[in-house]
């Protein structure tokens, strides 16, 4: 007698081995490819999609009853003038127009700083620091010598004599201007007849002081400078603009600056300036836009986001839902009526606000699909006859 264990055994194994062979017929089922017949470039699964009849040609054909409840939205093919937004970034520079360098003119030694430190304001005319050269000293000893010289010989009967002193006053009066000594420093010499030992250098300009390398005891020589001063009650703004971008770009458009040192102010400008240069590493090009800075919230150096609104001609636009991107082709769907979509190959322009210019492929007052969304449970069907449509 067989043993009840025995039995069992022999029932679970019967068991497992009918279910490995359930798994397996529904697994060789699984890869049985689907049925695909091409003719006239028509295309059909064993498993179409909800919506979509068929696909013949370039046309899909859609129940029209299904098309308002699955969503389909439609536009006219229309011209329209429209508005591109260029967004790029960019950073805050001084005007070059309004910036000084204090470069000293006589060698000598720095004896005073009145302006000192980085970011000072100045005013034009405000002494920024006295010096004492000896060159100097001596040019104001002749200049009183020629000074005195003329009033003796004003009188002489050889004129020419008269004459030579004037010339001596004016020539040395030449160099004291020449050295930047101030007309009525010099005016203040020959009524004081007293030699000034320190020489008062002046702001040329209003302004705040953006480098200073004078120190108080430091020797210069001629050319050295000393001091550099902006005007910062205007300010450049130097932006990036793309090389696809610059052919709508031009000088007087109003462009708008932000900036997280700023977050509830949106400042506007105007372009001034476009670099005839691009830059080879970025593919950039610098378009320079002025603004106003009386309140010096722009600081030179710092970075801000740049945004143009340009407006453009009239063209032939569609909505940018109305595009499908397939590969290196852009497609639209034309409406034909009766549920029939027509797909077409375009070729693209300009993108603006949400349209995008048509530059082949379509004509004004045609009917588009604007939402294909609905397409996307057919995608392998359409591929598949788009497929035959590449030529």
């Amino acid at each position: 007698m067989i043993k009840k264990s025995t039995l069992l055994l022999i029932g679970l194994g019967l068991i497992t081995v009918v279910a490995v062979l359930i798994a397996f017929g529904f697994f060789l089922n699984k890869l049985k490819p689907k049925e695909v017949v091409s003719h006239s470039h028509t295309v059909q699964t064993s498993h179409p999609a909800e919506h979509v009849e068929s696909i013949q040609n370039n046309t899909v054909t859609i129940n029209p009853e299904q098309l308002q409840s699955i969503g389909v939205t439609f536009a006219i093919v229309e011209k329209r003038a429209i508005e591109k937004e260029i967004r790029t970034v960019g950073y805050v520079e001084v005007d070059e127009r309004k910036t000084a360098s204090i470069n000293i003119k006589v060698g000598g030694w720095i004896e005073k700083l009145m302006v000192n430190y980085t970011g000072e304001h100045v005013k034009k005319g405000e002494v920024l620091f006295t010096i004492y050269s000896p060159e100097l000293v001596a040019t104001e000893q002749e200049y009183l010598l020629a000074l005195q010289a003329v009033k003796k010989l004003k009188n002489s009967k050889y004129q020419e004599v008269s004459h030579g002193a004037t010339s001596l006053l004016d020539v040395t009066g030449q160099r004291l201007r020449l050295f930047d000594v101030a007309e009525d420093s010099i005016q203040e010499l020959g009524q004081t007849g007293q030699v000034k030992k320190a020489l008062p250098i002046h702001s040329p300009l209003s302004g705040t002081v953006i480098e200073k390398m004078a120190l108080v005891g430091m020797q210069v020589n001629p050319g050295d400078k000393l001091y550099v001063i902006a005007d910062l009650s205007s300010v450049w703004v130097l932006a990036d603009i793309y090389e696809q971008d610059l052919p709508e770009v031009r000088v007087g458009q109003a462009g708008t600056i932000a900036s997280s040192y700023f977050p509830n102010k949106v400042l506007l400008g105007k372009i001034d300036f476009i670099s005839p240069t691009t830059d080879l590493q970025t593919r950039t090009t610098k378009a320079r836009f002025e603004f106003d800075n009386q309140d010096e919230l722009l600081k030179p150096g710092m970075y801000v986001s740049v945004n143009l609104k340009i407006p453009l001609r009239k063209r032939l636009v569609v909505p940018s839902d109305a595009v499908l991107e397939s590969g290196e082709r852009s497609i639209i769907f034309i409406y034909l009526g009766s549920g029939k979509l027509e797909w077409r190959n375009v070729k693209l322009g300009v993108k603006a606000g949400g349209w995008i210019e048509v530059l082949d492929g379509l004509k004004e007052g045609e009917k588009i699909v604007t939402s294909a969304s609905f397409l996307i449970d057919s995608e392998s069907q359409l591929k598949a006859a788009m497929g035959g449509m590449q030529h």
